[in-house]
């Protein structure tokens, strides 16, 4: 075998003994197992298969694909008027929009953070964020997750440099929230630029507009530089935004190499996105309140009278602390009809191996209290 060759088989050789090789599987037949993995909290995307559909019929513009990126033929209006309605909807003055998750944070920390600039990073912060730091010319530390004293500390280290902070509002393998009121209290203090990624939370979180994020429901919006929401979670869609300053907007357009060189999202996609959008503002409240109430029972928790304030975790973890042994549980799970999914080394720590589970406003009282009693 070719040395090239040999150096890839070696690779995937030492991930197999360790027990965490990945491979593609496909999805069970719908209905086959009852689906306590998925990341579509509000059951958006299974509510109406033909959303993509009708909203495409919505849009004036045929084309089946954008041609080109933004700054070349893939600006069309309803992109542009997808951004004006998502600015108000994140109540941000801009938005702009990424073909996703991943490349919105790659290219925003590729190019906001400048050479001299500090990136101080939650431990846990997610993948596409770290690529996005390691490609940024800024130097980088982590703080420890959810610590804010530790963070205090670095951030008067490295002042008076730009510091910007990254955090995610919900994270998506330990189910847990960041103290964003006191993460934006300390940045405001320094003059550091808080970014936070709300993936996880956009849809299931907001104030009376439903699924604008937890910045919004807590009304830190304004003191927070950058927010991401992406559409693949609980909007049930695909592709993500930035929102922020017109400034910050311009910067992007300008600056950000995964927006400039790459292909705009088709017309379907943002057409796909707006109706989405649109479906949660009218009918999110009952789903996040069945949502809500899932997690309660998967708590097992009936209590009726909690703080308006409370936050509940669509993402439940079970830790099991051994990669074998947290196999052998999600198959012994998948046994009795659930289907609960394994997180492994890399993805997390080794020796931090869990379950993930992810509860949905569909999922019925009976299918939560058998994954209750099963777990």
């Amino acid at each position: 075998m070719r040395p090239h060759l040999r150096a890839l088989a070696d690779a995937l050789d030492k991930r197999s003994t360790q027990g965490n090789l990945r491979s593609l599987r496909p999805l069970p037949p719908h209905g086959s197992l009852i689906d306590f993995y998925s990341n579509d909290y509000l059951g958006v995307a299974r509510l109406a298969p033909n959303f993509a559909e009708t909203a495409y019929k919505n849009t004036h513009d045929l084309r089946g694909g954008s041609t080109g990126s933004r700054l070349l033929s893939g600006n069309f209006d309803a992109v542009t008027a997808l951004e004006q309605d998502l600015a108000a909807y994140f109540d941000a003055p801009a938005a702009l929009v990424f073909n996703s998750g991943y490349t919105a944070n790659i290219g925003f920390f590729q190019a906001v953070p400048q050479r001299g600039d500090v990136i101080l990073y939650d431990a846990l912060i997610h993948a596409s964020v770290r690529e996005g730091v390691r490609l940024s010319r800024a130097d980088s530390f982590s703080f420890a997750h959810n610590d804010v004293d530790d963070l205090a500390k670095k951030i008067q280290k490295y002042a008076p440099r730009n510091v910007f902070v990254a955090v995610e509002s919900l994270y998506s393998m330990d189910g847990d929230f960041a103290p964003l009121r006191a993460l934006a209290d300390l940045c405001d203090r320094y003059e550091a630029a808080l970014v936070i990624d709300e993936a996880h939370s956009t849809g299931v979180f907001g104030n009376e507009k439903i699924g604008n994020g937890l910045c919004v429901q807590l009304g830190i919006q304004h003191s927070v530089f950058a927010r991401l929401y992406t559409f693949g979670k609980a909007v049930g869609a695909h592709g993500a935004v930035w929102v922020g300053s017109e400034l910050l907007q311009t910067f992007l357009v300008n600056f950000s190499r995964a927006f400039i060189y790459t292909t705009a999202p088709p017309p379907a996609q943002i057409a796909d996105i707006q109706y989405k959008i649109n479906y949660i503002r009218t009918h999110g409240k009952p789903l996040q309140a069945q949502l809500f109430k899932n997690i309660q029972a998967f708590l097992n928790n009936n209590k009726t009278d909690f703080d308006a304030n409370t936050l509940f975790s669509p993402i439940q973890t079970v830790q099991i602390n051994d990669a074998a042994a947290c196999k052998t549980v999600a198959q012994n799970l998948r046994e009795k009809g659930l289907d609960v999914r394994a997180i492994l080394a890399p993805t997390v720590a080794a020796g931090s191996e869990r379950l993930r589970i992810c509860i949905h406003a569909y999922n019925t009282a009976q299918e939560m209290e058998h994954l209750r009693k099963s777990i």
